[in-house]
């Protein structure tokens, strides 16, 4: 009989559960309710992800259109600086379904959008008022206190701004 080729001398192949780029990364949501155990597990079934680093200018619709690349997308919700109600550069995506979004975690997670280097995360689902900047004058923390002039993020922190 004709020899099996090498490709197969491991018997059958075991598709793997999880992979790196799908599984959990480190962030996690500090204004949490609840137990750090409680938000691992809604992290492992949800379908939500946080996507972080976009430029204030990137729209609903250019979000929607790139995350539909990897599944059917039930909603996007746009991070708002919550004076101002104007963008600031985070959003959260909702998936109908989990392996749609751990194929966003495997394939969209540090792809360029506007300019930037966009960052995803796994979300333990959203929930009214998490939309809102958490900084002190109404963006996201990070553009406090940013020292760098980022054009595509509102120019230089709010702390260079206000000196």
């Amino acid at each position: 009989g004709a020899a099996a080729p090498p490709c197969a001398a491991g018997g059958t192949l075991s598709v793997p559960r999880s992979d790196s780029y799908a599984g959990l990364g480190q962030y996690r949501d500090q204004h949490f309710r609840g137990t750090r155990y409680d938000q691992e597990r809604l992290l492992r079934r949800s379908s939500t992800l946080y996507v972080g680093n976009l430029s204030f200018c990137t729209a609903e619709e250019q979000i929607h259109e790139l995350f539909g690349k990897s599944g059917d997308v039930k909603k996007v919700i746009m991070g708002l600086d919550k004076v101002k109600k104007t963008a600031c550069g985070f959003c959260f995506v909702e998936y109908y379904a989990r392996g749609d979004a751990e194929n966003a975690m495997r394939y969209i997670n540090g792809t360029r959008l506007d300019d930037r280097i966009i960052r995803t995360d796994w979300d333990a689902g959203f929930k009214e008022g998490r939309q809102y900047g958490r900084g002190r004058s109404g963006g996201q923390v990070r553009d406090e206190y940013r020292q760098d002039y980022d054009a595509g993020r509102g120019g230089y922190g709010k702390t260079v701004q206000c000196q």
